[in-house]
């Protein structure tokens, strides 16, 4: 892909990489660097990288810790309802059962939309990512970079299941003279949370266009 001169020729598009130029992660400043990287920072004397070294073992490493912990939060109980006569541990599968049980429909579709489908969609995007981006795929990049977008839109909705947890310990104290308590599986849900926001936040978009020429483009 090009663009036309005033004598009708076509230039290429210039990459940053090709005019020498890094941009410093820490500060934003933008310097010419010979050299792959290393180089310090004149305003912040941070390294100087065109990728972050470990980049994908970085990436790889959250959302695989990720996918262990989305298992237990998903089985493991995670709050514990007191009331007079009763005592029930629930996980989040069995708290969206009773509460399309009990008619609260919406409640329970949001509950399972933030704890259940919105983790799995992330895994799942990311991995794709990940994978297309390291076997230096060219086919469909701009489908893949809407994919990174959507994956970005998400993640800020990711505080999303702390309101619902806050919900339905409203919904329980309001509804009977009762109690809950946390049990580990909030820990394990917990986990999940961060560790996809961080595993997130780690993949550079700049991947998806590594090793690709302006003619793939």
């Amino acid at each position: 892909m090009g663009a036309a001169c005033g004598s009708g020729c076509v230039t290429r598009w210039r990459r940053a990489e090709d005019l020498g130029l890094i941009s410093c992660q820490i500060c934003g400043q933008v310097v010419h660097a010979k050299g792959g990287g290393g180089e310090g920072c004149p305003r912040c004397g941070s390294a100087l990288y065109r990728r972050r070294p470990g980049g994908y073992g970085r990436c790889w490493a959250l959302l695989l810790s990720a996918v262990m912990m989305y298992i237990p939060a998903n089985v493991v109980p995670v709050m514990r309802t007191t009331s007079p006569g009763s005592t029930e541990d629930n996980t989040i599968l069995s708290g969206v059962r009773e509460l399309f049980a009990n008619g609260s429909w919406d409640l329970a579709l949001l509950v399972f939309s933030a704890s259940i489908l919105v983790p799995a969609f992330k895994f799942v995007v990311l991995g794709l990512l990940l994978v297309s981006s390291q076997r230096g795929w060219v086919h469909l990049m701009r489908v893949r970079l809407r994919m990174y977008k959507v994956l970005e839109v998400i993640g800020y909705w990711s505080m999303l299941d702390v309101f619902v947890t806050g919900l339905l310990t409203a919904v329980v104290r309001f509804g009977v003279i009762g109690s809950v308590s946390p049990l580990p599986g909030v820990v394990f849900f917990a986990l999940v949370v961060v560790l996809t926001m961080l595993a997130s936040m780690s993949f550079d978009p700049r991947w998806i266009w590594d090793g690709v020429d302006d003619d793939d483009e």
